[in-house]
């Protein structure tokens, strides 16, 4: 579906990284087999401040000294195969089967989601059939989710304090500008 909108998206990357993007440098695209919504440059929609925790936690988990940054991002998400949207996700569950057959036929086993928390945050599987589906219907320029992540923010709470939206973008020209964001001390 087209979508005629614009949204806001921060990624986070090194201080270098994003100076390069500013001096109109490009993004990296992302094509990891556990990226959550299948190849693409990863965004948080208007989440600046979990862009930041995230190259944050990464930056401390590889031992870098380099410094975190986060680069804001006009994005047009133009067509885009939007999670939030029943008609997408029930397209997948319409195609899994062929994609259970094409491994099958490949002689190729069947990616699992794995990862030590509940959210299984190595997501193979949903990887794999993203790439799969969007590659055999072509044209998709953008893929956006919403996930459920983290602890409730408060006792008993079903809000939980690391919910978001991420967006892959698959087509470049769909980042129409970016921004350096005004980010917390």
């Amino acid at each position: 579906m087209r979508y005629d909108r614009q949204v806001l998206g921060y990624h986070g990357c090194t201080e270098v990284a994003a100076q390069q993007i500013h001096e109109g440098g490009r993004f990296k695209p992302s094509a990891n087999d556990f990226d959550w919504l299948g190849k693409g440059t990863y965004f948080w929609e208007f989440g600046p401040d979990r862009a930041l925790r995230f190259i944050e936690e990464k930056l401390a988990r590889q031992g870098s000294a380099e410094r975190p940054a986060v680069v804001g991002a006009i994005i047009q998400l133009g067509t885009c195969f939007d999670l939030l949207d029943t008609e997408n996700t029930s397209s997948l569950s319409d195609v899994f089967p062929l994609f259970e057959k094409a491994m099958a036929e490949a002689g190729q086993p069947l990616p699992v989601n794995a990862g030590a928390s509940t959210e299984r945050k190595l997501r193979r599987l949903d990887c794999a059939v993203l790439n799969w589906y969007l590659d055999l219907a072509g044209g998709y320029q953008t893929v956006r989710g919403c996930f459920l992540e983290g602890p409730p923010v408060f006792p008993g709470a079903a809000l939980l304090a690391e919910a978001h939206i991420q967006l892959a973008v698959r087509d470049p020209a769909c980042i129409i500008g970016t921004f350096r964001p005004t980010l917390r001390s």
